[in-house]
């Protein structure tokens, strides 16, 4: 058995498109091979808000994990992570049943509000 440390971005928000952040307030979480893994995410936002968790293992781009618009609040992503849509807690935590070492990456959880005209797409696309 072996530890895995997991970072995490502490404030990111797609564009600029009004009042809307993130705060993950975990820095670096540490868990065990095969344990249960779980990132916070609280939010604020304005409007409606869209939700999202990218991964970044080190020297590669970010990979879109999962995203939340609207409807079932628990989103299933791939690789096994799923994330509950909170809004009376302003929460989407990212959980894992069991970490694997290929998890070991930087996590970053997303905000946006919702704005006339459609948002597709963005999803895959790095904010910067």
């Amino acid at each position: 058995m072996f530890l895995l440390l997991i970072s995490t971005l502490g404030i990111f928000a797609l564009r600029d498109t009004g009042a809307q952040s993130v705060t993950q307030p975990d820095v670096h979480v540490t868990v065990s091979e095969g344990a249960p893994l779980e990132l916070r995410c609280n939010y604020s936002s304005s409007g409606t808000p869209y939700l999202f968790w990218y991964m970044q293992h080190p020297n590669q781009g970010l990979q879109f994990l999962l995203k939340y618009f609207s409807g079932d609040t628990l989103v299933k992503g791939i690789k096994g992570f799923e994330a509950e849509f909170k809004n009376h807690e302003t929460t989407f935590h990212l959980r894992k049943s069991q970490a694997l070492g290929s998890d070991v990456a930087k996590y970053f959880c997303a905000v946006r509000d919702t704005v006339s005209g459609t948002a597709g797409g963005d999803e895959h696309k790095p904010p910067w």
